[in-house]
């Protein structure tokens, strides 16, 4: 694998462990009662290529995933980063 793919993969993981413990952060708040990290600041995770770690976070907590904005944007978000992240390890190869 090339040193570029090497680094694009672990930007990636790193965005996405993020976008998926800003969730988790969330979801905790959530059930103490205590200040919650905005939705607009999920959202824009998700769309800047943590929607992965995002949507995972959703899953395992089920977190907002009765909310039209997260269940349809994140995933979608999620295909769109998937195919931008094939085209970018196949360009990089």
């Amino acid at each position: 694998m090339p040193e570029g793919s090497v680094i694009a993969a672990a930007v990636l993981l790193v965005v996405n462990i993020a976008g998926f413990a800003l969730c988790a952060a969330d979801k905790r708040a959530a059930r103490l009662k205590r200040r919650r990290v905005p939705e607009k600041t999920l959202i824009a995770w998700a769309l800047l290529f943590g929607a992965a770690g995002v949507y995972l976070a959703m899953l395992v907590f089920s977190h907002k995933t009765r909310k039209p904005k997260f269940s349809v944007l994140v995933p979608a978000a999620l295909a769109v980063q998937a195919v931008l992240a094939g085209w970018i390890f196949w360009r990089l190869e």
